[in-house]
Parts: structure tokens; C-alpha cells; sequence
């Protein structure tokens, strides 16, 4: 029978194969008495398995060195979880106070760990209890004798290319395990756009497909699946006119990869002549070869934040200024933005109370980027003596968060200053003349653009969160966010403010959110007089074939005509027209 499942879409592309299901131990765990005499070899088999759960951890972490560096931080995180009292100790009482086997205690402990990560306001903080029950998963797996790649090495005997793993979740070590294989996409129950799983997803440039729900209980091993990564749609067993279709798409998709790849060493120059600027936004170090490959001419946003998220500790800086570096000189001479650490609603840190007891009513709206810098400044200027030390290498900016008010943008420079004068009693070196710039996202700060430009170097739009705030609607919940619109009149207007304020004063602005990687978006962009880009290294280069095609000149009038319509739909049939 051939059926249709809609899921969240988290890494874009078309793959066609046969489901490859991986089991869920966690659901099949039965509650089962044992004598008083049994209980000490229960906790025996317990702690046996605990510690080859540790062993097999600490021997994926050493097959890390050339796996993207995010695999690292996750397993690190995964053994913190496992080496948790909470989760190591309590099921133990479990064992001996209720006579109940090892199985059963430790998913009862994981229930109760999870309806507490289930009360987080915070997404990101929510989305942790599947790292709990992936642990759990694990030490299940064990108990019962089927250690956790055990599913992995039986898909050899398959072609793995035409193999798509279907999954109720999938722990990052599950998925560095994939690392030996060629598995064409990958599908799961749960998981939202910031887990580990999508992370990995889009790093690996894997279709996938994830919050599915029942996808791994409707779906059996073999059956034929086609995965639409960029619609979030899965196909079961498909008719042949479906499945003719799908593989049309998947060949004109790979056709169009690779004429795109001809376009990579020209220069992103428009029709009439106007230059534009193409650049990265990366999470990692180990983005860098991507954005090469992709044909960037630097990296526009380097979300440093991701430097901090699932760790026990604050990175030193030492630490902060090798990935910094690293990337730097990786780029050869191209310039290397670096926004200071952005947490805030969808990324969040607190590790053992760093950063004191945060109060998030609403996480969007509380000590989240520039806040939380300047409330902490023995960690901000830690951040900023790293930055600046890597400044000595390369053509670096710095980058501020959600600035809002004048006086961040003055307590920031004055923190600026400060980690200068210290490197300079430290004699280290750096680019005295570094630029610093401001993250345009919040609408006050558009509406108010005089004390930007005449402060900063350069500003940035953060469309994600322009839009969010502009609109009052939060991303994550999905009750609101078909709300979520780009396109809204107010959205438009604010942007092209930020953009004509910005001209007019002589400071360049950049998008570095996600409308600025929208093909769809890019003649409107540079009609409104965008000319810095900066977005997902894997889209640089469609963005490039539409910049080549364009007059900017003739864009201009028509844009302007555009941006005077009021009605969305309008908007959009306008945008159609422009793109014709």
C-alpha cells in the first residue's frame, strides 16, 4: 500500500531506496521480579553494561579526527549524560529496592528525566531529552546483548547507497557510525530543526526528514521510500508514476549541481556590472572546506556560539582562539566575520551554573547574546582576547548580537578597548584596526539606525530573528509558524530601511539570515540594494547563477514599485513577476 508521511525537513535534497529499520529498544523493555539472591548479580550486569556503553563512546571519539568537529562535542555529552547519578545511580536503588531488573529501572529513571527536559520553555533545552533517551538506548542495547552497531554492520550484505534508515530517534554516535557507510537519507519519529540529528544532517549534506512520528511503526524493513528533503515529505512505496517522477527530480537536481559547479571561480559580477558579495555562514571550524568548495569569498557569520553548546565547561581562551584561527587561515586572506556567542531561545548554555540562575519566562525576550556578554564580563573579555588574537592572522570582523540600545553599543567598544589594552600588556599582537559591526534583528534597532551607523563599522541583518520579533512569532512552535513571513509588508520595509540608511551613510550592510541563501529572494534583495550576501556555503552557488542573470539597474525601479504594495499576496505576485 503506498502512503504519504509529512515530517520537518532539515537537510534539503531527493533520495530513493530501500528502509533500512533500526531498532528502538527502549519500547520493548518488559518489568520483570527477580529473588533477593539475584539482586547483587542485577546490579552487576547493570554496571557491566554501563561501562562498555563508556568504552564503546570513548573508541568512537577516537574515530572523530576526521569527522566533522560537532561529532566530538555530542559523544562528550552523551558520556556526561551516562555518567550522571541520575542515571547511573538511581536505577541502581531502583534494583534493590523494588527487585526489578536492570532494564526496567533504567528506563523508568530515563521516563522521569524526560518529563523534566519536557517542562523547559527553552526548545533547545527541550530537544536534550533525546539525547537521554539515546544514551538509555545504548545501555539498553547492551543489557539485551545487541550492542548499538550491531543494526549498522548487518546493512552490509545491502547496497548501502540505496539504503534510507528509518529510525524512532538517532543518537549522534549512531550517526558517526554512518560515517563507514553510504547510506543514501536517513528518517526518524522525532527530532526538530536544532537537534544533534538534523546538525549532523545538514553537515553530512544528507536528505533527512525528522518529527515524523509514527514513521518507524508504519514502515517495514525493504519497502521502497522516497525522501523529499526540501518538502519534509516521505513516500511509502510509491506508484511507478510517483516513483518516475521523483527520480526525474533527483537526475534534474544532480544536472543542475554540477552545471552550477562550472559558475564557482567567476567573479560575482551582475549584468551591468555591479559587484556582489557571496559569503559563508558557518558554525564550525569544520565548515571552512565547504565554504571553499562552495565558492565563498569569506565567511559573513561565524556563529561562535556553537563553540559553547554541549560542553561541562566554558571553552577557554586558548581554546576559543585555535577554532578561531583555525578558521582564519583556513580562509587564505579572505575576511572572517565573528559574531560573539548568540544564546538566547534556540541555543542555550548554563553548564553547572556559569551562568548563574536565568529566569526565562520568555527566552526570546530575556538574557539572551549582547545581554548576557555584557552581564558576564570576565567571559566576554575572555571571547574577545580570542578573537582579537586571531585577528593577527587574517582579515577578521567582530561581530555584536541584538543590539538594541546605544549603550551596549557603547559598553561594547569600551569592552573592545579593554581586551586590547590587556593583550597589549600581555605584548601579544593583534589588528588594532579591527572592524566591529551590529546584528540589525530587532525592529528597534531598524527603526533607529542613526546611532548604528554613526557607532559601528559595518551592520549585518539577522532576518530569522527581524522577522520573528516583527511579527511576534516564535519559529518553534508550529501552532504559529505558517505566521512566519518573509515577505510581510513590514518585514520588507524595515530591510530596505536598514539598506538605504546604510548606503546613504557610507556603512556596509550584509544579510546573514536565512533569506539571503533564497534563490527565490535574491533579485528582490538586490533590487532593495543588497550587495553583501552571506548564507549557507551549499547555496552560494545558485545564488550566484541568479546575481550573474540579473540587471540590477532595471531591478531597481520595478523592486521600488513592489515595496509600496501592502497586501501580502499582492507582494507575492509581484515577486513572481520580478523573477519571470
Amino acid at each position: 500500500m503506498s502512503f504519504t508521511l509529512h515530517g520537518l525537513g532539515v537537510s534539503g535534497g531527493i533520495a530513493i531506496g530501500v528502509a533500512h529499520l533500526i531498532s528502538h529498544a527502549t519500547l520493548e523493555v518488559a518489568h520483570l521480579t527477580i529473588s533477593p539472591r539475584m539482586v547483587e548479580k542485577e546490579l552487576a550486569r547493570f554496571d557491566a553494561a554501563l561501562d562498555q556503553v563508556r568504552l564503546e563512546l570513548a573508541a568512537m571519539k577516537e574515530g572523530t579526527e576526521h569527522a566533522p568537529a560537532e561529532f566530538g562535542a555530542f559523544l562528550d555529552l552523551h558520556r556526561m549524560i551516562l555518567d550522571d547519578p541520575e542515571l547511573c545511580e538511581v536505577p541502581q536503588q531502583l534494583i534493590r529496592e523494588r527487585r526489578c531488573n536492570a532494564e526496567w529501572a533504567l528506563v523508568q529513571q530515563m521516563e522521569h528525566l524526560v518529563r523534566q527536559f519536557d517542562d523547559f520553555d527553552d526548545p533547545y533545552l527541550r530537544e536534550r531529552s533525546h539525547d537521554v533517551r539515546q544514551v538509555v538506548e545504548r545501555v539498553i542495547k547492551e543489557l539485551a546483548g545487541h550492542p548499538g552497531r550491531t543494526s549498522m554492520r548487518s546493512a552490509k550484505s545491502v547496497k548501502e547507497e540505496n539504503l534510507i534508515v528509518v529510525a524512532h530517534d538517532l543518537s549522534p554516535a549512531d550517526v558517526i557510525a554512518f560515517k563507514e557507510h553510504r547510506f543514501a537519507s536517513f528518517i526518524t519519529d522525532v527530532g526538530g530543526a536544532t537537534s544533534h540529528t538534523a546538525i549532523i544532517a545538514r553537515s553530512m549534506a544528507v536528505p533527512a526528514v525528522l518529527g515524523l512520528h509514527n514513521a518507524r511503526e508504519l514502515i517495514r524493513d525493504k519497502e521502497t521510500l522516497i525522501v523529499d528533503g526540501t518538502r519534509g515529505v516521505v513516500i511509502v512505496n510509491p506508484d511507478p508514476r510517483v516513483l518516475e517522477e521523483y527520480q526525474l527530480r533527483k537526475s534534474g537536481l544532480e544536472l543542475e549541481r554540477s552545471k552550477l559547479k562550472r559558475i564557482k571561480t567567476a567573479k560575482t559580477t551582475s549584468l551591468d556590472g555591479v559587484d556582489v558579495n557571496l559569503l559563508a555562514n558557518i558554525e564550525l571550524p569544520s565548515d571552512v572546506p565547504a565554504s571553499l568548495e562552495g565558492g565563498a569569498e569569506g565567511v559573513g557569520l561565524f556563529r561562535s556560539e556553537f563553540l559553547f553548546l554541549d560542553r561541562g565547561s566554558l571553552p577557554s581562551e586558548d581554546e576559543q582562539f585555535e577554532a578561531y584561527r583555525k578558521v582564519v587561515k583556513g580562509m587564505d586572506g579572505r575576511p572572517v566575520t565573528i559574531r560573539t556567542f548568540d544564546l538566547g531561545a534556540d541555543k542555550d548554555l548554563n553548564p553547572e551554573g556559569t551562568l548563574g540562575d536565568r529566569v526565562k519566562t520568555n527566552p526570546a525576550l530575556g538574557m539572551r547574546a549582547i545581554r548576557v556578554s555584557l552581564a558576564e564580563p570576565q567571559m566576554f573579555q575572555t571571547q574577545l582576547r580570542a578573537i582579537l588574537r586571531a585577528s593577527k592572522y587574517g582579515k577578521v570582523k567582530l561581530l555584536i548580537p541584538m543590539l538594541a540600545h546605544a549603550y551596549e553599543i557603547d559598553a561594547t567598544l569600551a569592552a573592545v578597548e579593554q581586551a586590547k589594552s590587556s593583550l597589549r600588556g600581555d605584548k601579544i599582537g593583534f589588528d588594532a584596526a579591527i572592524e566591529v559591526g551590529g546584528m540589525i534583528e530587532i525592529p528597534a534597532a531598524a527603526l533607529a539606525i542613526g546611532m548604528f551607523v554613526r557607532r559601528l563599522n559595518f551592520l549585518s541583518i539577522g532576518t530569522n530573528d527581524l522577522i520573528q520579533y516583527t511579527l511576534a512569532i516564535d519559529r518553534g512552535d508550529e501552532q504559529v509558524s505558517h505566521l512566519y513571513d518573509p515577505l510581510h509588508p513590514a518585514v520588507l520595509m524595515l530591510i530596505a530601511h536598514t539598506l538605504h540608511s546604510g548606503e546613504k551613510a557610507g556603512v556596509p550592510v550584509s544579510v546573514c539570515g536565512e533569506l539571503a541563501g533564497d534563490a527565490n529572494l535574491t533579485r528582490l534583495l538586490l533590487g532593495m540594494g543588497l550587495r553583501n550576501f552571506s548564507m549557507h556555503p551549499a547555496q552560494i552557488l545558485e545564488v550566484k547563477s541568479r546575481v550573474l542573470k540579473a540587471n540590477i539597474a532595471e531591478l531597481a525601479p520595478q523592486v521600488r514599485k513592489l515595496l509600496r504594495l501592502e497586501e501580502p499576496a499582492k507582494i507575492r505576485e509581484a515577486l513572481e513577476k520580478l523573477n519571470a
